[in-house]
């Protein structure tokens, strides 16, 4: 049983280890991160380009500079036009140029570092093909989801949530949807837009800085993975001690019957009865009436014919027990063999049979000696995996018979 503890013990461990190391792994597998800056992150690069209003009156421009780990965009919002604005456009493409639309649905959020001159609150749009409504390459027709953020000279961290921006409502007007129809899906987006508001400053020039631009998402198969992995395995682990567990209580059982101290005595007091008058009669007093519930030690000194104190003197010298625990040993040791052998025998029968009156007690007792209740015991030594070896009740049954049956030896 001690080398099964320590064979689980150690399996446990490496198992929690392995447990945790894969489980960091599949989390960090699992965080997605696409830097747009200072280089493209994803299958398909973008190009820039400024688009400004371009109805009557309208004279709003932009300027975009891009040195490959930063974007300058130059906005000069005009007020002339009734509805100005000014944007630089990241548009996907593919290998060849060609535009293309990406898929951002593994995305759930954008960061990025914007400065600007002076304070300002812009705008980011994320255009998205919308099934059964937009014409592909048109796109006044795509749903244009957008939220809003400030910056100033001294620089802000921005982190805008994809999931949850705001389609502008002439969107829904322009086709005659219902404004409840809110959500939306990020499989093909257009375009990312940086772009004024209509709290943008009107006819001066406005400078903006666009750094560390990063998608951040989370792939959930790497844990779902891991998990199924790691069931299976800790599965496994259970399986394998519970099976083991029961191997190797069954075997402690039996090899607890088959050296039992006090049956090691009673083979030595049979073969040398005469070798001391006054142990083989403090031996022989308890092994006759152990099963007597009202045994005490000034009875068996007076069996013996000696006094309290050299009952228990030969008891620790001879076996290491006191009087009463060397009297619980003999109970439990036919305990233990009655419940090998009796299976019509209740719990309770068999406890009054040793010699005792309490259950509880008697249940208490016989767990300390051998690690499990009687109960459990008697399906144990009954599992069909390895069968009760017949010498040890025959050795147990055999010895308490001789010693009972032998009074004349300990007088004589």
């Amino acid at each position: 049983m001690h080398t099964l503890k320590r064979h689980a013990l150690l399996a446990f461990i490496a198992l929690l280890c392995a447990s945790v190391v894969s489980g960091v792994a599949s989390y960090r597998s699992s965080v997605l991160d696409a830097p747009l800056l200072p280089a493209p992150g994803l299958d398909a690069p973008w190009r820039i380009r400024a688009v400004a209003d371009a109805s009557p009156g309208g004279r709003s421009a932009v300027r975009l500079q891009d040195d490959g780990r930063r974007l300058r965009i130059d906005l000069h919002v005009a007020g002339a036009a009734a509805n100005p604005y000014a944007q630089a456009n990241l548009f996907f493409v593919d290998r060849t140029g060609q535009r293309v639309h990406a898929d951002l649905a593994r995305y759930s959020s954008v960061s990025f570092v914007a400065t600007c001159a002076p304070a300002n609150t812009l705008s980011l749009v994320a255009p998205t093909f919308e099934p059964g409504v937009s014409r592909r390459g048109d796109l006044l027709t795509y749903r244009s989801p957008s939220s809003f953020f400030s910056c100033s000279e001294a620089g802000t961290r921005v982190q805008l949530d994809l999931t949850r921006m705001e389609t502008p409502q002439w969107w829904f007007a322009m086709f005659g949807l219902d404004l409840s129809r809110q959500s939306y899906r990020l499989d093909q987006v257009a375009k990312l837009a940086f772009g004024s508001t209509f709290q943008s400053p009107r006819d001066i020039d406005m400078a903006l800085d666009i750094s560390a631009l990063q998608l951040h998402g989370r792939d959930p198969q790497p844990l779902v993975l891991c998990g199924a992995l790691l069931l299976l395995a800790w599965g496994g682990f259970g399986w394998w001690f519970f099976r083991s567990h029961a191997r190797a209580l069954v075997a402690d059982l039996h090899d607890k019957l088959q050296k039992d101290l006090p049956i090691v005595a009673y083979q030595q007091l049979s073969l040398e009865p005469h070798r001391d008058r006054e142990k083989s009669a403090i031996l022989h007093a308890i092994a006759s009436r152990f099963a007597d519930a009202d045994l005490e030690l000034e009875g068996v000194a007076h069996s013996a014919g000696v006094n309290r104190n050299k009952v228990n003197d030969v008891l620790k010298a001879e076996l290491g027990f006191t009087f009463t625990g060397y009297l619980n040993k003999l109970r439990l040791t036919e305990a233990a063999r009655l419940l090998a052998e009796r299976d019509a025998a209740t719990i309770s029968e068999i406890a009054y049979t040793v010699g005792y009156n309490n259950v509880s007690y008697f249940n208490k007792l016989f767990k300390l000696e051998y690690g499990c209740t009687p109960k459990a015991f008697r399906a144990a030594l009954g599992a069909p995996t390895e069968p009760p070896t017949p010498a040890t009740s025959a050795t147990i049954a055999s010895t308490i018979r001789m010693a009972r049956e032998s009074p004349r030896q300990a007088s004589g």
